[in-house]
């Protein structure tokens, strides 16, 4: 090959690369072109689609099979239609459906009012919650939430939403609103769906709602906004109402429950729900919401329709009786009432068997519930008072036994020996008869009626919306103050009813450093600092809790600073010491026991230490 030959071909090569690099497709022209292919495999992919469904549904009708071949043409005729909304109701509340997907669609509570004090409140409404049922078949899941229902045999007080496969197969979804009650019973019934349904014995569902704030306090609301379970056969548990917080929940089920502070969506099943799924997520301040909830379980179901799901939803107040009249005819089973938080067990129970009874029956007066918790504070003071007064002179004899504790102080002033100092005060106290320890037992026995209160009062819903002196709701924060700004802990405004409990506190602990300053131990002055800050502590952490509270709290400090004042006033110290000292026991007759022996036991086994250690040198 000669170089000519050679300069060609080379020539020849270089123009074929020149070309095929100016000829090649632009980006855009690529795109379409792979659209246009891809546009042509959807078309494939339809006609074989549609090929096959005719040429199944043509075998079916040749062999008078009724049954569908999938899921969506099971119930074609109720993929389209009109989003209707069918409402029923009784004199307390009133339920609103939707026609897609057979739901609840809101739920409104006819004798509580909203924010405003003029419109009934609004559990939630449209988007705010959701509900859908899936159903099986041997093509897949059938999901209510897609299909239309028609709404049939509808009254007043109840409707059935029906999803039909046809005139004679059809998903019944029954809803019956119980007369003067928050209860609604809920139905799942087939009918002639036996040889259209998987024979899978459950149905499984999606729950969610977005829990409005419905009080004016957010921080205190979402304090008590939580997702709540019962589980069947044994206590009723919640989700973290702090932070986010999910669970898959073992074993079954009764009821969840999405609670704000005074209301809660409640859904119960009769036949137990199972691998029941909870999630509960924070919603942000001035959002509109508290928290976002939601549960996937599954319960029971009968896809021959022998025997119905009985399901129940409750859509209405955490009060208390009216939970609890829920609870009886069902051997207590459900304790609904357990929504309405009062406290630890003891307490708990204190609030359950005295306190809501005596509330109960002040508020049957009339009187306005400012008076009421009044009433109630002074009650809970005289039932004190004996433990009360056990505290005071325990306090009294002690410190009337001062200057005889000061000679024993002289005494021993080195620190080596502060256990004889100690040994010598305990044996000087059980002379006389008066233990260190005595004032300490009956603060302990008062202290779970005092907390009972405390607990009853931010959970009562009878204090919602009432309003006292300044206060227009007892059931939140009274602000007299309010802030453009965060203040960290304290928040953007000032509660006076927190205020007044703060300074009264203030005040009771100065009265009662000043009666422990003739009576009290040196070393007890250096805590003095501490006694004062817990006061000014509580006006950070309880200025958004209710003014109900706060009250509580103000009137019951001020109760105790009278109670201290009139017995400092009504003990004569003098005649008390000369009580003492005629009923002094004689120190060599007298049986070292308790703290004072075990003292004595403590110096002699420190006294054999210390020789042991100078024989060591």
């Amino acid at each position: 090959m000669d170089k000519n030959t050679i300069t060609g071909l080379v020539l020849i090569g270089i123009l074929l690369v020149g070309f095929s690099y100016l000829s090649r497709p632009s980006e855009e022209q690529i795109a379409a072109q792979k659209r246009y292919y891809d546009s042509i495999a959807v078309v494939q992919q339809e006609e074989e689609a549609l090929k096959a469904k005719t040429e199944a549904a043509l075998a079916n009708s040749q062999k008078g099979v009724a049954l569908a071949a999938d899921s969506t043409s099971l119930f074609f005729n109720a993929l389209h239609g009109t989003d209707s909304k069918i409402s029923i109701q009784n004199n307390v509340a009133e339920i609103t459906f939707a026609t897609k997907g057979g739901r609840v669609y809101s739920a409104m509570l006819k004798d509580y009012m909203a924010q405003d004090k003029k419109t009934p409140i609004m559990l939630f409404d449209g988007d705010d919650a959701s509900m859908n049922f899936n159903f099986y078949n041997k093509a897949g899941a059938i999901q209510t939430k897609d299909y239309f229902f028609e709404a049939v045999n509808k009254t007043d007080s109840s409707v059935t939403m029906r999803l039909a496969a046809d005139s004679e197969s059809y998903i019944d979804f029954i809803y019956t609103l119980k007369p003067d009650s928050y209860l609604m019973n809920f139905e799942i019934k087939a009918t002639g769906m036996e040889d259209k349904l998987a024979n899978t014995q459950y149905v499984d569902i999606d729950w969610s709602q977005r829990a409005r704030q419905l009080e004016k306090g957010f921080t205190y609301e979402n304090r008590l906004s939580e997702l709540t379970y019962k589980v069947t056969g044994d206590d009723v548990d919640n989700l973290s109402a702090a932070k986010d917080d999910s669970q898959n929940l073992p074993g079954r089920i009764d009821w969840v429950a999405f609670k704000n502070q005074f209301f809660s969506s409640v859904f119960i099943a009769e036949q137990d729900f199972d691998k029941v799924s909870v999630k509960s997520k924070m919603e942000q301040q001035g959002s509109g919401y508290i928290k976002d909830y939601s549960a996937e379980m599954n319960t029971f179901f009968d896809p021959t329709g022998k025997e119905p799901t009985e399901m129940y939803f409750y859509f209405g107040p955490n009060h208390f009786k009216t939970l609890k009249a829920l609870d009886k005819g069902r051997d207590e089973k459900w304790e609904l009432h357990r929504l309405v938080y009062l406290g630890w067990p003891l307490i708990r129970w204190i609030n359950q068997f005295i306190t809501i009874n005596v509330f109960d029956w002040l508020s049957g007066w009339g009187l306005s519930m400012g008076i009421v918790l009044l009433i109630l504070t002074i009650m809970v003071k005289v039932v004190v008072y004996p433990a009360t007064w056990k505290t005071y002179m325990s306090s009294a004899k002690m410190r009337v036994l001062k200057p005889k504790i000061d000679e024993i102080s002289k005494k021993y002033p080195k620190q080596e020996d502060a256990m004889k100092k100690q040994q010598e005060v305990m044996s000087l106290y059980s002379q006389y008869g008066v233990s260190p320890m005595g004032g300490c037992l009956p603060m302990l026995l008062q202290f779970p009626i005092l907390m009972a209160l405390f607990m009853f009062v931010p959970s009562a819903i009878e204090l919602r919306q009432q309003s006292f002196l300044w206060a227009d709701d007892l059931s939140t924060y009274d602000a007299i103050i309010t802030f453009p700004f965060h203040i960290p802990f304290l928040g953007n405004h000032l509660s006076l009813f927190c205020l007044l409990m703060t300074l009264t506190n203030i005040l009771n602990t100065k009265y009662s450093m000043s009666m422990q300053d003739n009576g009290a131990q040196p070393q007890m002055a250096a805590m003095k600092w501490m006694m004062y800050l817990m006061p000014v502590m509580f006006l950070f952490v309880l200025n958004d809790y209710p003014s109900g509270l706060n009250y509580y709290y103000f009137v019951s400090t001020l109760i105790s600073v009278g109670t201290m004042i009139l017995l400092r006033k009504t003990t004569d110290e003098t005649k008390l010491l000369a009580i003492l000292e005629a009923n002094k026991k004689d120190p060599k007759q007298m049986k070292k026991t308790g703290f004072a022996a075990r003292l004595e036991a403590m110096q002699k086994q420190q006294e054999l230490l210390q020789q042991q250690r100078q024989n060591k040198r």
